[in-house]
């Protein structure tokens, strides 16, 4: 297999769920352009036709479904959707996640002062709505024999970073999630299906910007450790995870499952002395 075969990924049917989000639409925009037909799945129909917009301005291969990753009948008449258009799917990318400021513990808080209302509905997003897609689109998969699903992980699922415990907790219960649907994927179904995670470090977002940056540009204290801690010394750039994202999905990488790979500039790596 020459080197162009193991990291050809033209023509694969992959859903992003979360789709229309700056991390998912991301790795739309990238997978767009190596020729794979995209699937854009969304809870807002006004923000998944805006994003489909902009990538049918590279090619034509994108469709964009709105619905909840929370809700089976949603996921469910999406999947018919895509395998009638498109006959099968090879890959699921759950993109969608979130976090809220009840289940963040502010820097004049305690644990105590959490909200377990929004812990929920913090673990619910993360969690369930990984699990439920899996469960859904990885059918399609397990039936076909053959595909990838890539969860995304977090820096903060295997260290106690502090405040964001709801979405640090969700995380940590991807990864074992990740490693238990790679090895019933492996043995029940088939060797050709892989399931992994990516753990990013810290990406500034619209959810964590005011946590990391001030408005005058510089960082906030908590921006500081985290670049402190960071041998590269700054934050991640979105399209640094494409390149993880394409070899989990292509022949490349056809050995691994159960992984979840940190892409976080050497902070899992680094004991801060």
């Amino acid at each position: 297999m020459t080197k162009k075969d193991l990291f050809d990924i033209a023509g694969k049917v992959i859903v992003i769920t979360g789709g229309a989000g700056a991390l998912g639409g991301s790795m739309a925009h990238y997978l767009l352009n190596t020729g794979a037909k995209i699937i854009i799945l969304d809870l807002n129909q006004d923000r998944v036709e805006k994003r489909v917009e902009k990538l049918k301005k590279i090619n034509e291969n994108v469709i964009g479904i709105s619905g909840s990753v929370l809700d089976k009948g949603d996921l469910e008449k999406a999947k018919v959707e895509i395998i009638k258009k498109y006959g099968q799917i090879d890959v699921l990318i759950n993109a969608a996640g979130g976090n809220m400021p009840g289940a963040t513990i502010g820097e004049n808080q305690t644990i105590f002062d959490l909200k377990m209302e929004d812990f929920r509905k913090v673990s619910e997003l993360n969690l369930d709505g990984s699990v439920l897609p899996s469960l859904v689109f990885g059918k399609a998969i397990a039936t076909r024999g053959s595909g990838s699903i890539i969860n995304i992980s977090s820096m903060t699922a295997t260290r106690a970073i502090t405040r964001v415990v709801g979405y640090s907790t969700s995380k940590a219960a991807i990864d074992i999630f990740t490693k238990w649907m790679a090895t019933e994927m492996a043995l029940k179904f088939s060797d050709k299906i892989r399931v992994n995670a990516i753990a990013p470090g810290f990406f500034i977002g619209n959810q964590n910007r005011e946590l990391l940056i001030k408005e005058d540009g510089t960082f906030t204290k908590r921006g500081n450790t985290i670049i402190r801690n960071t041998p590269m010394k700054r934050f991640g750039e979105a399209n640094e995870l494409n390149g993880t994202i394409h070899w989990l999905i292509s022949d490349a990488s056809s050995f691994v499952t159960g992984t979840i790979i940190p892409i976080d500039g050497g902070f899992s790596a680094f004991s801060g002395v």
